[in-house]
């Protein structure tokens, strides 16, 4: 049994490189500054960290972009940098990976976000976030509608990454929606709180435990909770699938009219959960639009999150290897 399981996953990651994606959301730089700590500074009591490289990543909506490159699919970005050098970094570093960024629009007046992660050793020391948050202008927006509306039906599925930056705004999302829905295409929400109203009759919605628990208006903190939790979700938002992932605890997979299937986690050590619920939307995404059901779907993504936790840094997963753990995690069966 686990091994005709394990041929049909096989077969669905196989079928990624013919999937296309557009994603939309807020776009972010991700910088690491990477070093040892060997005292603690005599000026205040925090490590001294000693840099010996930088680099820079794909965050936000853009990791998901990278996530599903790596993975094999045609993917095309929509969101807004700044007309400065970080913007132009993570361009560059878009258009290395394969993805299409016709839709990364600039908008002079406000800097590209960035997040720089301090790490020493294996240990993340700080974060430091510079951004502006807020509606985009008018005119970023109205373009951004134009570039969805001349590619949506190019694509297999659409991804809406909300970080709550300003990209993902009530007016956006009334002219992209229906317009995704009318073309029977896969819409996957990771969501903000705050927008919830906004995603109605979308296919797949992934907040994590915590997002969930405010979406509903009660805490989950049990088998009964999460259960309670997902039937309020499917009705509250009129979606077909509602995934809720839970950290440690893996994620479930909620439908209507039927019970609830949870998936154990998978990972076998967590170096650094950054980008981990961009690697489970971007994998469950591609698995539904490349033949998986909802149930396999998870079960890939849950592995695919398993992988990218147990690597230091903003992570992503290749075909091969993700489809080596779905046969190591389907052998322990």
């Amino acid at each position: 049994m686990a091994s005709k399981y394990a041929a049909r996953l096989e077969k669905v990651i196989g079928n990624f490189g013919d999937r296309k994606v557009l994603v939309i959301g807020d776009l972010i730089l991700d910088e690491f500054i990477w070093g040892d700590v060997s005292r603690i500074s005599p000026e205040a009591p925090v490590p001294v960290v000693w840099v010996k490289k930088e680099s820079f990543m794909p965050g936000g909506a853009s990791n998901v972009a990278n996530n599903l490159s790596s993975l094999g699919a045609k993917v095309y970005l929509a969101g807004m940098i700044g007309g400065d050098e970080h913007g132009a970094i993570l361009k560059g570093e878009l258009e290395q990976k394969g993805i299409n960024v016709d839709g990364v629009l600039t908008d002079e007046s406000r800097p590209t976000i960035l997040k720089t992660r301090v790490v020493a050793g294996h240990q993340q020391v700080c974060r430091i976030d510079k951004e502006t948050v807020g509606p985009l202008g008018d005119n970023i927006v109205a373009r951004m509608i134009r570039y969805v509306r001349s590619i949506i039906d190019d694509v297999d599925a659409v991804i809406i990454e909300d970080y709550g930056k300003g990209a993902i705004s009530p007016k956006l999302l009334k002219a992209i929606l229906p317009l995704a829905r009318s073309r029977g295409k896969i819409i996957s929400v990771d969501p903000k709180e705050e927008h919830f109203k906004y995603y109605r009759g979308i296919s797949v919605i992934t907040p994590n435990n915590h997002e969930a628990s405010r979406a509903v208006g009660f805490q989950i903190k049990d088998d009964a909770t999460l259960k309670k939790a997902g039937a309020a979700l499917l009705n509250k938002i009129k979606c077909k699938i509602a995934l809720i992932t839970l950290g440690e605890n893996g994620m479930a997979v909620f439908q209507k009219g039927k019970p609830m299937k949870q998936i154990p986690t998978v990972a076998q050590e967590v170096f650094d959960v950054s980008g981990a619920g961009d690697t489970a939307i971007a994998s469950y995404t591609l698995s539904l639009a490349a033949g998986a059901d909802p149930v396999q779907a998870a079960y890939i993504a849950n592995c695919a999150a398993g992988i990218v936790v147990g690597k230091i840094g903003i992570a992503v997963v290749a075909p091969d290897e993700l489809i080596k753990r779905v046969k190591r995690e389907l052998g322990k069966l």
